[in-house]
Protein backbone atom coordinates (compact mmCIF):
# COMPACT_ATOMS: atom_id res chain seq x y z
CA UNK A 1 0.00 0.00 0.00
CA UNK A 2 1.10 3.55 -0.38
CA UNK A 3 3.44 5.39 1.94
CA UNK A 4 1.99 7.63 4.70
CA UNK A 5 3.96 10.36 3.69
CA UNK A 6 2.28 12.79 0.95
CA UNK A 7 4.11 13.06 -2.18
CA UNK A 8 4.43 16.18 -4.17
CA UNK A 9 2.37 16.03 -7.78
CA UNK A 10 1.01 12.69 -7.43
CA UNK A 11 -1.01 11.57 -10.77
CA UNK A 12 -3.79 9.05 -11.47
CA UNK A 13 -1.37 7.21 -13.12
CA UNK A 14 1.38 6.64 -9.36
CA UNK A 15 -2.63 5.66 -8.04
CA UNK A 16 -2.88 2.91 -10.78
CA UNK A 17 -0.04 1.61 -9.79
CA UNK A 18 -0.64 1.51 -6.42
CA UNK A 19 -4.04 0.13 -6.72
CA UNK A 20 -3.35 -2.16 -9.94
CA UNK A 21 -5.79 -1.06 -11.95
CA UNK A 22 -5.85 0.87 -15.33
CA UNK A 23 -5.62 4.95 -15.18
CA UNK A 24 -9.12 5.23 -16.67
CA UNK A 25 -10.53 3.12 -14.20
CA UNK A 26 -9.09 5.30 -11.20
CA UNK A 27 -10.41 8.33 -13.41
CA UNK A 28 -13.84 6.25 -13.05
CA UNK A 29 -13.81 5.50 -9.09
CA UNK A 30 -12.89 9.28 -8.55
CA UNK A 31 -16.03 10.42 -10.60
CA UNK A 32 -17.78 7.48 -8.43
CA UNK A 33 -18.64 5.82 -11.64
CA UNK A 34 -21.37 2.72 -11.50
CA UNK A 35 -19.23 0.93 -13.38
CA UNK A 36 -16.28 0.53 -10.64
CA UNK A 37 -17.19 -1.19 -7.89
CA UNK A 38 -17.46 -0.22 -4.50
CA UNK A 39 -14.56 -1.90 -2.73
CA UNK A 40 -12.25 -0.62 -5.81
CA UNK A 41 -13.80 3.09 -5.24
CA UNK A 42 -12.98 3.07 -1.31
CA UNK A 43 -9.32 1.41 -2.33
CA UNK A 44 -8.84 4.24 -4.64
CA UNK A 45 -10.22 6.79 -2.46
CA UNK A 46 -7.57 5.97 0.13
CA UNK A 47 -4.82 5.40 -1.95
CA UNK A 48 -5.33 9.21 -3.33
CA UNK A 49 -5.59 10.70 0.14
CA UNK A 50 -2.07 8.92 0.95
CA UNK A 51 -0.25 10.14 -2.21
CA UNK A 52 -1.99 13.54 -1.54
CA UNK A 53 -3.83 13.76 -5.18
CA UNK A 54 -5.01 16.87 -6.08
CA UNK A 55 -7.17 17.05 -9.26
CA UNK A 56 -5.40 19.43 -11.96
CA UNK A 57 -5.99 23.37 -12.49
CA UNK A 58 -8.41 22.30 -15.19
CA UNK A 59 -10.69 20.60 -12.60
CA UNK A 60 -10.50 22.38 -9.83
CA UNK A 61 -11.40 25.51 -11.68
CA UNK A 62 -14.25 23.31 -13.03
CA UNK A 63 -15.92 22.54 -9.75
CA UNK A 64 -15.03 25.76 -8.15
CA UNK A 65 -17.24 27.81 -10.80
CA UNK A 66 -19.07 27.27 -13.53
CA UNK A 67 -17.65 28.71 -16.72
CA UNK A 68 -20.91 28.49 -19.17
CA UNK A 69 -18.48 28.01 -21.99
CA UNK A 70 -17.22 24.92 -23.60
CA UNK A 71 -14.57 24.14 -25.92
CA UNK A 72 -14.47 22.49 -29.41
CA UNK A 73 -11.18 21.40 -30.05
CA UNK A 74 -9.47 20.67 -33.26
CA UNK A 75 -5.84 19.53 -33.51
CA UNK A 76 -4.97 21.05 -36.80
CA UNK A 77 -4.36 24.63 -38.27
CA UNK A 78 -7.40 27.21 -38.86
CA UNK A 79 -6.43 27.16 -42.17
CA UNK A 80 -7.38 23.33 -42.25
CA UNK A 81 -10.36 23.74 -40.28
CA UNK A 82 -12.09 26.76 -42.16
CA UNK A 83 -11.12 25.46 -45.52
CA UNK A 84 -12.99 21.82 -44.76
CA UNK A 85 -16.94 22.22 -45.09
CA UNK A 86 -16.72 19.21 -42.16
CA UNK A 87 -15.95 21.70 -39.32
CA UNK A 88 -18.70 24.30 -40.29
CA UNK A 89 -21.30 21.37 -40.15
CA UNK A 90 -20.12 20.61 -37.05
CA UNK A 91 -19.38 24.25 -35.58
CA UNK A 92 -23.27 24.76 -36.48
CA UNK A 93 -23.82 21.80 -34.69
CA UNK A 94 -22.00 22.86 -31.56
CA UNK A 95 -23.29 26.72 -31.25
CA UNK A 96 -27.11 25.66 -32.23
CA UNK A 97 -26.95 23.44 -28.67
CA UNK A 98 -24.80 25.75 -27.01
CA UNK A 99 -26.97 29.20 -27.64
CA UNK A 100 -29.77 27.12 -26.62
CA UNK A 101 -27.84 26.79 -23.15
CA UNK A 102 -26.73 30.48 -23.34
CA UNK A 103 -23.19 29.23 -23.08
CA UNK A 104 -20.36 30.28 -24.92
CA UNK A 105 -18.18 27.94 -27.87
CA UNK A 106 -14.22 28.49 -27.36
CA UNK A 107 -12.70 26.84 -30.55
CA UNK A 108 -9.14 25.91 -30.39
CA UNK A 109 -6.52 24.82 -33.26
CA UNK A 110 -3.23 24.50 -33.41
CA UNK A 111 -1.39 27.67 -34.84
CA UNK A 112 0.65 25.28 -37.46
CA UNK A 113 1.27 21.87 -37.96
CA UNK A 114 4.47 21.74 -35.72
CA UNK A 115 2.54 22.78 -32.40
CA UNK A 116 0.63 19.41 -31.49
CA UNK A 117 -0.29 20.37 -28.30
CA UNK A 118 -1.57 23.85 -28.48
CA UNK A 119 -5.22 22.80 -29.03
CA UNK A 120 -5.24 21.01 -25.70
CA UNK A 121 -3.20 22.94 -23.81
CA UNK A 122 -4.82 26.25 -24.34
CA UNK A 123 -7.90 24.72 -22.67
CA UNK A 124 -6.43 22.58 -20.33
CA UNK A 125 -4.65 25.60 -19.01
CA UNK A 126 -7.40 28.19 -19.07
CA UNK A 127 -9.67 26.54 -16.63
CA UNK A 128 -12.24 28.60 -18.61
CA UNK A 129 -14.37 26.37 -20.11
CA UNK A 130 -16.82 23.60 -18.55
CA UNK A 131 -16.25 20.44 -21.19
CA UNK A 132 -14.66 19.68 -24.36
CA UNK A 133 -15.45 18.54 -27.70
CA UNK A 134 -12.96 16.83 -29.75
CA UNK A 135 -12.71 16.18 -33.33
CA UNK A 136 -10.71 15.03 -36.32
CA UNK A 137 -7.42 13.85 -34.23
CA UNK A 138 -4.92 11.41 -35.28
CA UNK A 139 -4.73 7.74 -33.69
CA UNK A 140 -1.18 8.50 -32.74
CA UNK A 141 -2.64 11.95 -31.06
CA UNK A 142 -1.87 11.13 -27.43
CA UNK A 143 -3.03 14.18 -26.07
CA UNK A 144 -6.69 13.40 -25.78
CA UNK A 145 -5.25 10.68 -23.12
CA UNK A 146 -4.30 13.98 -21.20
CA UNK A 147 -7.29 15.62 -21.76
CA UNK A 148 -9.04 12.61 -20.83
CA UNK A 149 -6.84 12.03 -17.14
CA UNK A 150 -7.30 16.13 -16.52
CA UNK A 151 -10.65 15.26 -15.46
CA UNK A 152 -12.55 17.69 -17.68
CA UNK A 153 -15.76 16.70 -19.33
CA UNK A 154 -15.08 15.41 -22.47
CA UNK A 155 -17.02 13.83 -25.62
CA UNK A 156 -15.28 12.82 -28.69
CA UNK A 157 -16.74 13.29 -32.02
CA UNK A 158 -15.74 10.21 -34.19
CA UNK A 159 -14.55 6.93 -33.56
CA UNK A 160 -11.83 6.21 -30.93
CA UNK A 161 -11.27 2.27 -30.34
CA UNK A 162 -8.40 2.99 -28.33
CA UNK A 163 -10.13 5.35 -25.57
CA UNK A 164 -12.70 2.74 -25.15
CA UNK A 165 -14.00 4.25 -21.54
CA UNK A 166 -14.62 7.64 -23.31
CA UNK A 167 -18.02 9.05 -24.76
CA UNK A 168 -17.90 9.63 -28.09
CA UNK A 169 -20.47 10.21 -31.47
CA UNK A 170 -19.47 9.03 -34.68
CA UNK A 171 -20.64 6.74 -37.59
CA UNK A 172 -19.54 3.16 -38.86
CA UNK A 173 -17.19 4.26 -41.68
CA UNK A 174 -15.89 0.55 -42.21
CA UNK A 175 -19.58 -0.54 -43.08
CA UNK A 176 -20.56 3.01 -44.98
CA UNK A 177 -17.21 2.11 -47.10
CA UNK A 178 -18.21 -1.51 -47.57
CA UNK A 179 -21.86 -0.55 -48.95
CA UNK A 180 -20.08 2.24 -51.47
CA UNK A 181 -17.57 -0.39 -52.53
CA UNK A 182 -20.08 -2.96 -53.25
CA UNK A 183 -22.63 -0.54 -54.87
CA UNK A 184 -19.84 -0.01 -58.03
CA UNK A 185 -19.23 -4.04 -57.94
CA UNK A 186 -22.83 -5.23 -57.72
CA UNK A 187 -25.15 -1.88 -59.43
CA UNK A 188 -22.38 -1.14 -61.99
CA UNK A 189 -20.79 -4.03 -62.73
CA UNK A 190 -16.93 -2.65 -62.30
CA UNK A 191 -14.33 -4.94 -61.50
CA UNK A 192 -11.26 -2.90 -61.60
CA UNK A 193 -11.88 -0.62 -58.18
CA UNK A 194 -9.07 1.99 -56.76
CA UNK A 195 -9.75 3.69 -53.40
CA UNK A 196 -8.23 7.23 -52.59
CA UNK A 197 -8.31 7.05 -49.11
CA UNK A 198 -7.86 10.01 -46.57
CA UNK A 199 -4.38 10.15 -44.14
CA UNK A 200 -4.04 6.94 -42.77
CA UNK A 201 -3.14 8.55 -39.39
CA UNK A 202 -6.86 9.16 -39.09
CA UNK A 203 -9.21 6.36 -37.91
CA UNK A 204 -12.09 7.67 -40.19
CA UNK A 205 -9.33 7.19 -43.21
CA UNK A 206 -8.30 3.53 -41.94
CA UNK A 207 -12.12 2.20 -41.33
CA UNK A 208 -12.77 3.79 -44.92
CA UNK A 209 -9.81 2.19 -46.51
CA UNK A 210 -10.69 -1.25 -44.50
CA UNK A 211 -14.20 -1.35 -45.83
CA UNK A 212 -13.23 -0.91 -49.37
CA UNK A 213 -10.94 -3.76 -49.07
CA UNK A 214 -13.49 -6.04 -46.83
CA UNK A 215 -15.80 -5.45 -50.25
CA UNK A 216 -13.20 -6.09 -52.98
CA UNK A 217 -12.53 -9.31 -51.07
CA UNK A 218 -15.70 -10.46 -50.29
CA UNK A 219 -16.73 -10.08 -54.19
CA UNK A 220 -13.31 -11.59 -55.30
CA UNK A 221 -12.13 -8.65 -57.45
CA UNK A 222 -9.17 -6.52 -57.97
CA UNK A 223 -8.89 -3.25 -55.57
CA UNK A 224 -5.79 -0.63 -56.02
CA UNK A 225 -5.13 1.69 -52.84
CA UNK A 226 -4.10 5.12 -52.94
CA UNK A 227 -3.61 7.61 -50.25
CA UNK A 228 -4.85 11.08 -50.05
CA UNK A 229 -5.10 13.70 -47.29
CA UNK A 230 -8.52 14.65 -48.00
CA UNK A 231 -7.84 17.21 -50.24
CA UNK A 232 -9.20 17.81 -53.94
CA UNK A 233 -5.36 17.83 -55.30
CA UNK A 234 -4.74 14.78 -53.52
CA UNK A 235 -7.48 13.02 -55.47
CA UNK A 236 -6.41 14.88 -58.62
CA UNK A 237 -3.10 13.33 -58.32
CA UNK A 238 -4.04 9.87 -57.61
CA UNK A 239 -6.25 9.99 -60.51
CA UNK A 240 -2.85 10.79 -62.50
CA UNK A 241 -1.99 7.38 -60.74
CA UNK A 242 -4.85 5.22 -62.35
CA UNK A 243 -4.68 2.74 -65.23
CA UNK A 244 -6.91 0.32 -66.43
CA UNK A 245 -9.32 1.19 -63.52
CA UNK A 246 -13.05 1.44 -63.98
CA UNK A 247 -14.15 2.38 -60.54
CA UNK A 248 -13.12 4.93 -57.77
CA UNK A 249 -14.22 5.39 -54.46
CA UNK A 250 -12.46 8.01 -52.70
CA UNK A 251 -12.60 8.77 -48.88
CA UNK A 252 -14.23 12.49 -49.54
CA UNK A 253 -16.20 14.10 -51.43
CA UNK A 254 -13.09 16.43 -52.76
CA UNK A 255 -11.38 13.45 -53.71
CA UNK A 256 -13.69 12.41 -55.26
CA UNK A 257 -14.15 15.63 -57.07
CA UNK A 258 -10.45 16.02 -57.95
CA UNK A 259 -10.15 12.47 -59.29
CA UNK A 260 -13.08 13.26 -61.72
CA UNK A 261 -11.30 16.23 -63.08
CA UNK A 262 -7.87 14.67 -63.63
CA UNK A 263 -9.75 11.59 -65.49
CA UNK A 264 -11.90 13.77 -67.57
CA UNK A 265 -8.35 15.75 -68.50
CA UNK A 266 -7.30 12.48 -69.14
CA UNK A 267 -10.19 12.00 -71.59
CA UNK A 268 -11.84 9.40 -69.56
CA UNK A 269 -15.85 9.79 -69.41
CA UNK A 270 -17.52 9.77 -65.92
CA UNK A 271 -19.64 7.62 -66.05
CA UNK A 272 -19.62 5.61 -69.13
CA UNK A 273 -15.99 4.74 -68.77
CA UNK A 274 -15.30 4.60 -64.50
CA UNK A 275 -17.88 5.33 -62.20
CA UNK A 276 -16.71 7.52 -58.99
CA UNK A 277 -18.38 7.63 -55.13
CA UNK A 278 -17.69 9.82 -52.73
CA UNK A 279 -18.18 10.40 -49.16
CA UNK A 280 -19.80 12.78 -46.62
CA UNK A 281 -22.03 14.71 -49.03
CA UNK A 282 -21.60 18.30 -47.63
CA UNK A 283 -22.98 20.37 -50.13
CA UNK A 284 -20.18 19.79 -53.08
CA UNK A 285 -21.65 16.53 -54.14
CA UNK A 286 -24.88 18.33 -55.40
CA UNK A 287 -23.31 21.01 -57.66
CA UNK A 288 -20.62 19.61 -59.20
CA UNK A 289 -21.26 17.74 -63.28
CA UNK A 290 -21.55 14.99 -62.73
CA UNK A 291 -23.30 15.33 -59.27
CA UNK A 292 -21.60 12.82 -57.29
CA UNK A 293 -22.73 9.78 -55.62
CA UNK A 294 -21.52 9.94 -51.67
CA UNK A 295 -22.06 8.23 -48.68
CA UNK A 296 -24.00 11.53 -46.68
CA UNK A 297 -22.59 12.02 -43.12
CA UNK A 298 -25.11 13.71 -40.66
CA UNK A 299 -22.34 15.84 -38.95
CA UNK A 300 -24.22 18.69 -37.91
CA UNK A 301 -26.64 15.89 -36.01
CA UNK A 302 -23.37 14.05 -34.35
CA UNK A 303 -22.45 17.71 -33.21
CA UNK A 304 -25.55 18.38 -31.68
CA UNK A 305 -26.13 14.95 -30.29
CA UNK A 306 -22.27 15.22 -28.89
CA UNK A 307 -22.55 19.13 -27.34
CA UNK A 308 -25.95 17.34 -26.16
CA UNK A 309 -24.39 14.65 -23.90
CA UNK A 310 -21.68 17.00 -22.88
CA UNK A 311 -24.31 19.53 -21.15
CA UNK A 312 -25.12 16.42 -19.45
CA UNK A 313 -22.00 15.09 -18.36
CA UNK A 314 -20.77 19.07 -16.81
CA UNK A 315 -23.77 18.76 -15.24
CA UNK A 316 -23.26 15.38 -13.48
CA UNK A 317 -25.57 13.35 -15.52
CA UNK A 318 -23.51 9.67 -15.78
CA UNK A 319 -23.80 8.18 -18.93
CA UNK A 320 -24.42 4.66 -18.63
CA UNK A 321 -21.14 2.12 -20.66
CA UNK A 322 -24.51 1.04 -23.35
CA UNK A 323 -25.03 4.82 -24.24
CA UNK A 324 -21.37 5.96 -24.23
CA UNK A 325 -20.73 5.29 -27.62
CA UNK A 326 -23.74 6.40 -30.11
CA UNK A 327 -23.06 5.06 -33.76
CA UNK A 328 -25.40 7.05 -36.11
CA UNK A 329 -26.42 5.72 -39.81
CA UNK A 330 -24.88 6.69 -43.13
CA UNK A 331 -26.96 6.78 -45.84
CA UNK A 332 -26.09 6.24 -50.04
CA UNK A 333 -27.35 9.25 -51.88
CA UNK A 334 -27.13 8.13 -55.67
CA UNK A 335 -26.56 10.78 -58.21
CA UNK A 336 -24.66 10.41 -61.51
CA UNK A 337 -21.37 10.34 -61.01
CA UNK A 338 -21.49 6.23 -60.48
CA UNK A 339 -24.14 5.88 -63.65
CA UNK A 340 -27.29 5.61 -61.62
Amino acid sequence: MASASKAAGATLRDIAKEVGISVSAVSMALRDHPRIGPDTKAKVLTVADELGYVPNSAGRALRARKADAVALIIPNTSQHVFGHSYFMHVLTGVTGVANDKDAQVVISTNPDESHGMAAYERVMRSGSVDGAIVTSAAVTDDNIERLVKSGLPLVLLGNFPYLPDSVSIGVDDRAAAFEATSHLIEVHQRRVLAHVSGPLDHQSAIDRRDGFFDAVEAHGITGHLLVGDYSEESGARAAGDMAEVDGVFAANDEMAFGAMTRLRERGLAVPSEISIIGFDDFGLSRVTTPSITTMHVPAEHMARLATERLFDLVSGVAVAQDDAHVTLPVDLVTRESCGC
